[in-house]
């Protein structure tokens, strides 16, 4: 595994944390990097009884032995970063990216009021506004914020140096293919395109740098705020089948669907996705709750994975089937 981007193929909380951080425990990953928005994305780590919930530092924290860098396309807010590094003991472990734009309290309030927040319904994390911001070139950048100066340093060239020895590295992406500001469903989105080029754009790695593009979809469809979701389901229904979640930044209620063929085959292919990854088959497969093999997962469940890939035309080479990180069916070998 030499170079692999992670990306999410609906409308985020694909449980990307979960497949990127078994990732860079299982391959040895020597970086894992975060390319992507910034504090407005949410990803849950939970390995050996702790719990990861994370915003600025990318889900490969529980690797001890692997880099966490975040690439200069990120929004970092520096209160955010630095008590994440204090809370999960990650100091000797963090890159940070001199060039990264810096999020300010006055761009937190422009985003929690106004059309943002009610017309969009966006998180209230600052990220829209800094975004405006860099765009205008009129932003700081991270290296006028001295409180994280021991972290700074030339991601790119530390990426690409790593590639370039054949060091295995993760690129993970934020949110879902499905709120990129120029493929998701305008003005219902967030405030950059997120899908695998740009993801790869944040971090500095050109194309053909990249091995392979795992695209993390759940085993059903769930939505943050406002904007069209095919087959939505009432509340009531959503918590019978087990699927009413609450997002990690917003603590808001997620709306719920069933799986969309659709919009996963199209997901495919504005990722260029050669991978795909499918989280949470024991949420609506209770019996494949923490099963590690293929072949033991139910007949209905393996049949569901199947219908995926029949649609798709790529395969599935990682299943979640359980919060916790080797909770985890890995068929990369079967079908590599």
């Amino acid at each position: 595994m030499p170079t692999t981007v992670v990306v999410g193929g609906f409308f985020g909380d694909e449980g990307k944390g979960k497949i990127v951080s078994y990732l860079a425990l299982k391959d040895s990953v020597a970086a894992t990097v975060r390319g992507g928005v910034g504090p407005n994305a949410g990803h849950t780590v939970v390995h050996e009884g702790k719990q990861y919930k994370l915003r600025m530092l990318p889900s490969g924290i529980v690797n001890k032995s692997s880099q966490l860098m975040i690439g200069p396309g990120v929004l970092v807010n520096p209160n955010v970063l630095l008590e994440e590094i204090q809370r999960y003991d990650a100091v000797s472990q963090v890159l940070v990216d001199t060039r990264c734009a810096v999020i300010s309290e006055e761009h937190i309030s422009r985003d929690s009021r106004g059309y943002l927040k009610n017309g969009i319904g966006t998180t209230g994390t600052g990220t829209g506004p800094a975004n405006s911001d860099r765009v205008l070139r009129v932003g700081r950048l991270l290296r006028d914020v001295k409180e994280v100066s021991d972290f700074l340093g030339d991601v790119p060239s530390e990426v690409n140096r790593l590639v370039d020895e054949g060091r295995p590295v993760l690129v993970e992406g934020t949110q879902g293919t499905f709120l990129s500001l120029y493929f998701g469903t305008y003005p219902y989105v967030t405030s950059k395109d997120v899908c695998a080029s740009a993801i790869c754009s944040d971090v500095g790695l050109g194309p053909k740098k990249v091995d392979e593009v795992l695209v993390v979809f759940k085993a059903y469809v769930t939505r943050v705020g406002s904007g069209p979701m095919e087959g939505e389901l009432g509340e009531e229904e959503a918590a019978r089948r087990g699927w009413k979640e609450v997002g990690t930044v917003t603590g808001r209620a997620r709306r719920a669907a069933p799986f969309d063929f659709e919009l996963a085959k199209k997901a495919v292919m504005l990722n260029g996705a050669s991978q795909l990854a499918v989280t949470k088959l024991d949420v609506v497969f209770p019996e494949c709750a923490g099963v590690t093999e293929y072949g033991r997962l139910s007949v209905e469940a393996r049949r569901f994975v199947e219908k995926i890939e029949d649609a798709t035309g790529v395969s599935v080479a990682v299943i979640g089937t359980g919060a916790a990180v080797y909770d985890t069916v890995d068929r990369r070998k079967e079908s590599g």
